[in-house]
């Protein structure tokens, strides 16, 4: 068993080419097709899905750009501030040699704002390389969406009725959680983006818009994601405040927004319907992040709520399902 679990994640680490957009067509799929659905009983088919695909290439489009923009903005502030930065870091690391603490000689030799800066100028041309990425998940959408009725009536005509009722089940219970985990933590990344954005602009920090943004999109990542949208902008605040106890007020305030709306408004809008334990969500983000990279920290959870709505469909995996913190199974149909 040990043996065909490492397998298994050697192979999705190798093959993550072919698996990743696969992973993130199936997510589109499932979001979309109740409305291709609910087109169909009123349009042709085809119609449908041409609104269906301009629908989520709209959607995609947008967020790409506003995510680029608002990312592209600060790298490109931080580039030009690098002497700033690189001050401060001298500064500190002769305050910590002061006080005996050698470690800052050890750090010194690995590691300058230089390297920092090149590292995001990487991760920001990663982002805008992914043309064949997105152009593979395309055309998987739209082969996906034409052969979502097909696949249903092909897995209730299996003679192991047994296992065509835990796919049928299994896709449709994957399918409503999906759903439900996107538009909760749409809604929430949307509240947390303003709430971001009022903040930023209150305290006198430049970027608030892009701060708002930023913060929107990283946290469709649990746990790390609200964590980074913390960091940068405090990062940010050492060069253009003008007190360190600004700094700290800023910081513990977004930390603040993260936990009130992560903690207490989130479990509260999603219900048991995505109970997952917080050692699994964060498990997940960090096994995807390792296996796929950036795109792996953003579909992990999702992929997670798959693995356990499918075991959840038979009695001698449901064990796990519960185990990883799955609610009641709902019966379909």
């Amino acid at each position: 068993m040990l043996i065909a679990v490492i397998l298994t994640v050697a192979a999705l680490w190798f093959a993550a080419t072919v698996f990743a957009p696969l992973a993130c067509a199936l997510l589109i799929i499932a979001l979309v097709w109740p409305l291709q659905a609910r087109l169909e009983r009123s349009i042709p088919r085809a119609v449908a899905l041409i609104i269906c695909i301009l629908l989520i290439l709209a959607v995609f489009g947008a967020f790409g750009t506003i995510v680029v923009w608002a990312f592209g903005r600060v790298i490109r502030w931080l580039i030009a501030e690098a002497p700033r930065f690189q001050m401060l870091y001298t500064e500190a690391m002769a305050w910590l040699e002061a006080r005996g603490i050698t470690l800052a000689g050890i750090w010194s030799d690995y590691f300058s704002v230089s390297q920092v800066l090149r590292t995001l100028q990487n991760v920001s041309g990663r982002l805008n390389s992914m043309a064949t990425f997105w152009l593979i998940v395309f055309v998987y959408v739209i082969l996906g969406l034409m052969e979502v009725d097909e696949f249903t009536r092909r897995a209730r005509a299996l003679d192991n009725q047994r296992l065509g009722t835990i796919l049928v089940g299994g896709s449709r219970e994957t399918a409503f959680k999906l759903r439900r985990y996107m538009l909760v933590r749409t809604l929430m990344s949307v509240i947390t983006g303003l709430i971001v954005f009022g903040f930023v602009r209150f305290m006198g920090l430049g970027f608030a818009v892009e701060w708002g943004v930023i913060a929107f999109a990283l946290n469709y990542i649990p746990f790390l994601g609200p964590f980074l949208a913390t960091l940068f902008p405090t990062v940010f605040a050492m060069v253009q405040l003008e007190t360190w106890q600004s700094v700290i007020w800023l910081f513990v305030g977004l930390n603040l927004v993260q936990s009130v709306i992560g903690s207490y408004f989130e479990p509260r809008v999603s219900g048991n319907a995505l109970a997952l334990s917080p050692v699994v969500v964060l498990f997940s983000v960090f096994l995807w992040a390792f296996l796929w990279g950036i795109f792996g920290a953003f579909i992990g959870v999702p992929i997670t709520i798959a693995v356990v709505a499918f075991c959840a469909q038979d009695p001698s995996s449901r064990w796990l399902a519960e185990l990883l913190g799955a609610p009641p199974r709902r019966e379909w149909t």
